[in-house]
Protein backbone atom coordinates (compact mmCIF):
# COMPACT_ATOMS: atom_id res chain seq x y z
CA UNK A 1 0.00 0.00 0.00
CA UNK A 2 2.72 2.62 1.20
CA UNK A 3 4.84 1.82 -2.62
CA UNK A 4 1.38 2.53 -4.51
CA UNK A 5 1.08 6.08 -2.20
CA UNK A 6 4.52 6.21 -3.28
CA UNK A 7 3.90 5.80 -6.80
CA UNK A 8 1.33 8.11 -7.13
CA UNK A 9 2.98 10.84 -5.34
CA UNK A 10 6.10 10.16 -7.87
CA UNK A 11 3.45 10.10 -10.68
CA UNK A 12 1.75 13.69 -9.34
CA UNK A 13 5.23 15.09 -8.83
CA UNK A 14 5.77 14.74 -12.71
CA UNK A 15 2.65 16.81 -13.21
CA UNK A 16 3.67 19.31 -11.18
CA UNK A 17 6.82 19.84 -12.72
CA UNK A 18 7.24 18.51 -16.07
CA UNK A 19 9.63 20.85 -17.36
CA UNK A 20 11.96 19.80 -14.91
CA UNK A 21 11.71 16.42 -15.09
CA UNK A 22 11.79 16.81 -18.90
CA UNK A 23 15.32 18.31 -18.31
CA UNK A 24 16.56 15.64 -15.98
CA UNK A 25 15.30 13.11 -18.62
CA UNK A 26 17.65 14.71 -21.06
CA UNK A 27 20.31 14.95 -18.67
CA UNK A 28 20.52 11.69 -17.48
CA UNK A 29 20.47 10.13 -21.32
CA UNK A 30 22.90 12.95 -22.47
CA UNK A 31 26.31 10.88 -21.81
CA UNK A 32 24.55 7.71 -23.86
CA UNK A 33 23.58 10.01 -26.54
CA UNK A 34 26.51 11.20 -27.30
CA UNK A 35 28.50 7.89 -26.84
CA UNK A 36 26.14 6.14 -29.43
CA UNK A 37 26.26 8.77 -32.10
CA UNK A 38 30.21 9.50 -31.55
CA UNK A 39 29.74 13.16 -30.97
CA UNK A 40 32.98 14.68 -29.83
CA UNK A 41 31.56 17.33 -27.53
CA UNK A 42 32.29 17.07 -23.66
CA UNK A 43 28.90 16.17 -21.50
CA UNK A 44 29.20 19.59 -19.61
CA UNK A 45 29.00 21.75 -23.02
CA UNK A 46 25.79 19.17 -24.27
CA UNK A 47 24.15 20.22 -20.97
CA UNK A 48 24.92 23.99 -21.78
CA UNK A 49 23.65 23.66 -25.47
CA UNK A 50 20.40 21.78 -23.57
CA UNK A 51 19.82 24.64 -20.83
CA UNK A 52 20.14 26.89 -23.46
CA UNK A 53 17.27 25.43 -25.40
CA UNK A 54 15.26 25.43 -22.32
CA UNK A 55 16.11 29.21 -21.34
CA UNK A 56 15.24 30.04 -24.72
CA UNK A 57 11.59 28.55 -24.20
CA UNK A 58 11.58 29.82 -20.90
CA UNK A 59 9.73 32.98 -21.35
CA UNK A 60 6.57 31.01 -22.90
CA UNK A 61 3.84 31.70 -20.56
CA UNK A 62 0.84 29.55 -22.27
CA UNK A 63 0.09 26.00 -20.89
CA UNK A 64 -1.00 24.76 -23.96
CA UNK A 65 2.15 25.72 -25.80
CA UNK A 66 4.15 25.13 -22.87
CA UNK A 67 2.55 21.38 -22.63
CA UNK A 68 2.91 20.98 -26.64
CA UNK A 69 6.78 21.89 -26.17
CA UNK A 70 6.91 19.11 -23.08
CA UNK A 71 5.52 16.43 -25.56
CA UNK A 72 7.75 17.43 -28.21
CA UNK A 73 10.82 17.33 -25.95
CA UNK A 74 10.01 13.75 -25.03
CA UNK A 75 9.09 12.28 -28.32
CA UNK A 76 12.46 14.06 -29.41
CA UNK A 77 14.25 12.30 -26.59
CA UNK A 78 12.29 8.77 -27.48
CA UNK A 79 13.72 9.18 -31.56
CA UNK A 80 17.06 9.73 -30.51
CA UNK A 81 16.73 7.36 -27.96
CA UNK A 82 15.90 4.63 -30.83
CA UNK A 83 17.94 6.05 -33.61
CA UNK A 84 15.77 7.45 -35.43
CA UNK A 85 17.73 10.75 -35.84
CA UNK A 86 21.23 10.84 -37.60
CA UNK A 87 24.44 12.92 -36.43
CA UNK A 88 23.65 15.83 -38.67
CA UNK A 89 20.25 16.14 -36.39
CA UNK A 90 21.69 15.83 -33.23
CA UNK A 91 25.05 18.46 -34.36
CA UNK A 92 22.46 20.88 -35.37
CA UNK A 93 21.34 21.46 -31.74
CA UNK A 94 24.82 21.71 -30.55
CA UNK A 95 25.90 24.06 -32.97
CA UNK A 96 27.38 26.82 -31.09
CA UNK A 97 28.52 24.91 -28.47
CA UNK A 98 30.99 22.84 -30.57
CA UNK A 99 34.11 24.54 -30.69
CA UNK A 100 34.36 26.14 -27.22
CA UNK A 101 36.36 23.51 -26.04
CA UNK A 102 39.66 21.92 -26.72
CA UNK A 103 38.25 18.64 -26.59
CA UNK A 104 36.01 19.18 -29.54
CA UNK A 105 38.77 20.47 -31.82
CA UNK A 106 41.29 17.39 -31.86
CA UNK A 107 40.03 16.33 -35.40
CA UNK A 108 41.30 18.17 -38.46
CA UNK A 109 39.54 17.64 -41.15
CA UNK A 110 40.68 20.38 -43.92
CA UNK A 111 42.07 19.30 -47.44
CA UNK A 112 45.31 19.58 -46.18
CA UNK A 113 45.23 17.23 -42.76
CA UNK A 114 46.73 13.85 -43.22
CA UNK A 115 44.82 10.61 -42.43
CA UNK A 116 46.72 10.78 -38.77
CA UNK A 117 45.17 14.22 -37.85
CA UNK A 118 41.68 13.25 -39.80
CA UNK A 119 41.45 10.24 -37.07
CA UNK A 120 43.33 11.39 -34.27
CA UNK A 121 41.21 10.42 -30.81
CA UNK A 122 43.77 11.74 -28.52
Amino acid sequence: MASLHLATKARQAAYHNPVPTLYRAIAKELPRVLTIYDIDLPVPEARAGIRALFEDNSKIKDTRVRDMLIEKGYMELEETLLHYKQKPHLLRIFEGFKHKSTGADRKKLGLGASIDEQFDRA
